[in-house]
C-alpha cells in the first residue's frame, strides 16, 4: 500500500531473513529511483508478519533486473534462491527454533550446512562476479541474509569458498549495507552498527 505521503510502504522486521530480502530488493527502489517509507513489524508480538515483494519490484519497476531476461540464467536465480529461501531459512524462523527450544544453536547449524552443502557447488557452476553471472540477481538478495544466519548461529562459512567470496563481495555494496539488520530504525541499540 501506500503511505501518507504516496510513497509504497514496506513492512519489516529488522532480523528476519525475509525482511533482509525484501530490503535489499527495496534498496534497489534507489537504484530504480523510488522513494518509500518503512513500517517496522514485530515478528515475535501476534505470530509475526511476513512480505514478499521482490519480484513484484522488478516486474513493474525499471531500472536493473533482479531476475536476468536470459532464461537459463533466469531459471538458476529462481533455483538458488528457491534453494535458500525456502531450503534453508524456513528452517531457523523463529517459529521453528522457539519450538526447538535449547537445541536451537544445533538445529539451526545443521540445517544451514545442509543446505550450504548443496548450494556450494550450484554455486561454483553459476557463480561469476555475484550468484549468477556478472550481475545482482534475486539470488544474490537471499544469499547474503542466509550467510548472515549461518555466521549468527556459529557456522563456519569458510568451509563454503564460494558462498564466502559472493558474500564478501555483497555486503560491501551500498545496497546491503544500508539494508543490514544492524542499520535498520528496529533494530535494538544494543545490536545497532
Amino acid at each position: 500500500h501506500l503511505s501518507g505521503k504516496g510513497f509504497p510502504v514496506l513492512h519489516g522486521y529488522f532480523r528476519s531473513s525475509c525482511s533482509w530480502r525484501v530490503r535489499i530488493g527495496k534498496s534497489s527502489f534507489a537504484l530504480k529511483g523510488i522513494e518509500y517509507d518503512q513500517v517496522a513489524v514485530n515478528l515475535i508480538k501476534d505470530g509475526g508478519q511476513q512480505l514478499a515483494v521482490i519480484q513484484y519490484i522488478d516486474e513493474t519497476r525499471p531500472g536493473p533486473r533482479l531476475l536476468p531476461a536470459d532464461p537459463k540464467a533466469r531459471a538458476q536465480v529462481r533455483m538458488i534462491s528457491d534453494l535458500i529461501a525456502s531450503g534453508i531459512q524456513p528452517l531457523q524462523n523463529l517459529a521453528v527454533l522457539q519450538k526447538i527450544g535449547a537445541e536451537k544453536l544445533l538445529w539451526a547449524q545443521h540445517f544451514i550446512n545442509r543446505g550450504f552443502q548443496a548450494l556450494e557447488p550450484i554455486l561454483k557452476q553459476t557463480a561469476g562476479k555475484y550468484c549468477v553471472g556478472n550481475e545482482i540477481s534475486m539470488a544474490d538478495i537471499c544469499l547474503a541474509p542466509q550467510v548472515y544466519n549461518a555466521e549468527r548461529f556459529k557456522v563456519d562459512v569458510g568451509q563454503y569458498p564460494t558462498i564466502k567470496r559472493l558474500n564478501e563481495t555483497l555486503v560491501e555494496i551500498e545496497a546491503f549495507k544500508l539494508s543490514h539488520p544492524s542499520h535498520q530504525p528496529d533494530t535494538p541499540t544494543d545490536l545497532q552498527a
